[in-house]
């Protein structure tokens, strides 16, 4: 697959949480051969710093799939229960039934079965001490925190995350105070939309359900297409779902 700007070089992912569980934050990078940068962003009302930074690495490898790479690329991150997790514990894990050595459930089972399905043979995860000078550590944690407070993040080649951004900044100004986190929660699903439209992503059903914030089972009775919000979900092949803008052409030229 070729892209305009090369292939990616290097990526960073970072987490945040203020509280531990409480309103966390998530930040990513991606670097181009041509010097171009694309950044992503997102926040959860209720989590924890360790979730925020497997969201993190998540939505990175599902955005490197398809994108030509490096072969010397890695993705830059400062969480040892990240790059341990995924590269040592998942395993033993899978064989004990997603249970610990000492027989207690995994924490954040949803989102590191997320990410053994999205993980890249080609791409491995490099350590970087956090608050070390690394310039994309420092950036990511940059974007984590912000999301995580309610602030406003201008993210580099990413215009939908940029528009969530100002709508929260006017929050804001208007209130003089942070967006409330459900209005913050609200924004970054919808932002989480509009990436998923445009790229196309597949859905599993929970991962569907969780998006628009309805019960696994009231979603199973969907067996055709049907609007949320602004757009439309469409079931595809082995049980999984895409969005679709409804400003968005069918394929042939249609509008839908």
């Amino acid at each position: 697959m070729t892209d305009e700007r090369g292939r990616v070089i290097t990526a960073a992912t970072d987490g945040a949480c203020s509280g531990n569980p409480g309103p966390g934050g998530w930040g990513a990078l991606i670097r181009f051969e041509n010097g171009s940068v694309e950044e992503f962003g997102g926040f959860e009302q209720n989590t924890t710093n360790n979730r925020m930074e497997l969201q993190a690495a998540l939505v990175v490898l599902k955005h490197l799939k398809p994108l030509p790479k490096h072969p010397q690329l890695t993705i830059r991150t400062d969480s040892k229960y990240l790059i341990n997790g995924l590269t040592q514990w998942i395993s033993g894990w899978k064989r004990n039934g997603w249970r610990t050595s000492s027989g207690k459930q995994v924490l954040n089972q949803d989102l590191w079965e997320a990410l053994d399905l999205a993980n890249l043979p080609d791409v491995s995860l490099e350590y970087v001490k956090g608050h070390s000078g690394d310039i994309d550590n420092e950036r990511v944690d940059k974007i984590a925190v912000s999301f995580s407070k309610g602030a406003l993040v201008n993210l580099k080649g990413n215009n939908r995350t940029e528009d969530v951004s100002q709508i929260i900044d006017i929050a804001n100004s208007q209130s003089h105070r942070p967006a409330p986190p459900k209005l913050q929660r609200l924004l970054s699903r919808l932002e989480l939309a509009n990436y998923l439209a445009r790229t196309g992503y597949s859905l599993t059903l929970s991962e569907l359900a969780e998006l628009v914030e309805q019960p696994i089972e009231k979603v199973k009775q969907n067996i055709k297409a049907w609007r949320w919000r602004d757009w439309i979900v469409e079931p595809t092949e082995n049980n999984l779902w895409k969005l679709r803008s409804i400003k968005q052409k069918k394929p042939g030229g249609a509008n839908g």
